[in-house]
């Protein structure tokens, strides 16, 4: 685990994330949002109960597949020997009965992998906002209005053309590519023409999640090769 530097008033971060590439990405893009800072990093659930042993922590950013456990039991056993930082889960799975399980264990919010620095920043700005809110309701309306602060917005519309399914498989495609691919390989596999896979593919780029590079063969013009970026 690192060592805690100093914080003033932000809110202090916990990264528990086993890949060491992921955990770095994870403290630049917390200390990026302002308000925040990353305290530090653990990569197993005993590097983060050590951590909360010795410092402050207002709020985990907590994988829920580690080496020695899964990330609910961590959140449980911390209930349990009274810590009471937040949780921002973050994780690859799609289990909607993990959800239920982990909002009990005081699970603010979900992440997905891969996600990019914009997602993470709403996701910090919604619960700072949340956490600011003191004082008593005046009302069922302010109740409701301090719980939906927490509520991501609905997902960003598409380039006018693009369609969500076709996105997904075209995601998919190039995520089990490990050395990337090109928008005629892509295109082959999704059963869409070339051009149409380059426009996703360019889409995947411009978010975020995805880089491309010129790929030169033997004659003619280097061909655009694409690879998802894992680390995100």
């Amino acid at each position: 685990m690192t060592e805690p530097g100093p914080t003033g008033d932000a809110i202090r971060v916990l990264v528990v994330e086993d890949d060491p590439v992921a955990a770095d990405a994870h403290v630049l893009y917390v200390n990026r949002v302002p308000g925040f800072t990353a305290i530090g990093k653990a990569h197993t659930a005993a590097e983060a109960h050590r951590a909360l042993e010795r410092t402050q922590v207002d709020l985990l950013l907590l994988d829920l597949h580690l080496p020695d456990g899964h990330g609910l039991q961590l959140a449980r056993s911390l209930r349990a020997a009274g810590h009471h930082a937040d949780v921002i889960a973050v994780t690859s799975a799609r289990d909607l009965t993990v959800v239920r399980e982990g909002v009990s264990l005081g699970v603010v919010q979900y992440v997905l992998k891969p996600f990019t620095f914009p997602t993470l920043r709403d996701r910090l700005v919604r619960y700072a906002e949340y956490r600011a809110a003191a004082g008593e309701a005046g009302g069922q309306d302010e109740v409701d209005r301090a719980l939906a602060t927490l509520r991501a917005p609905g997902p960003a519309a598409l380039p006018k053309g693009l369609s969500a399914p076709t996105l997904e498989r075209v995601t998919a495609t190039l995520r089990a590519a490990p050395e990337g691919l090109t928008a005629a390989a892509a295109a082959e596999s999704v059963g869409i023409s070339r051009i149409t896979a380059r426009r996703y593919l360019e889409h995947l780029v411009e978010s975020g999640r995805a880089v491309r590079s010129p790929q030169y063969g033997q004659v003619g013009r280097p061909e655009l090769h694409y690879r998802w970026l894992a680390a995100v």
